[in-house]
């Protein structure tokens, strides 16, 4: 038997705070959505995913037939004021994410705290740039929506 230590634990955590001409009940609506059905990997990317919102609701992607990515669980939900997942989101490894999105409202203006912290068995010390990368593009995305739909 072979035994061999290749990798550590190591942890990230990635900050966020953005500010939203719209009504908190949109933009909570918005991440909802974003995260869940209307899910993307990247223009032109669609990823859709279910995110069940109800404590210990699901967040997976389903690829029919009874496949599938699981990402993790609802660990606390109180709409519109705060979502929090918990699990391994996309990594194949032990690993364990906790993801918190907390939202304030100030004359029409929503202010979203998104927090993501990990710890385990990463792959690469570099891994949190692209974890980076993309939740900057899922916030753009909630921005977006959530102010057009506020607008309407």
């Amino acid at each position: 038997m072979t035994t061999s230590v290749q990798e550590q634990v190591q942890t990230f955590e990635i900050v966020k705070e953005e500010e939203i001409a719209a009504p908190i009940g949109i933009v909570f609506e918005t991440i909802l959505e974003q995260m869940g059905p209307l899910n993307s990997a990247g223009p032109d990317k669609p990823m859709p995913m279910v995110l069940e919102a109800w404590p210990g609701g699901r967040w997976f992607r389903d690829l029919g037939n009874n496949t599938g990515h699981y990402w993790g669980a609802v660990q606390a939900i109180k709409a519109p004021a705060l979502l929090e997942i918990s699990g391994p989101l996309f990594m194949s490894m032990p690993v364990v994410s906790n993801l918190q999105y907390r939202l304030t409202e100030e004359n029409g203006v929503t202010r979203v705290k998104f927090v993501h912290r990990a710890m385990g068995w990463l792959p690469d010390p570099a891994i949190s740039g692209g974890v980076n990368t993309g939740w900057t593009d899922l916030m753009t995305r909630i921005r977006t929506a959530a102010e057009k739909k506020g607008t309407r």
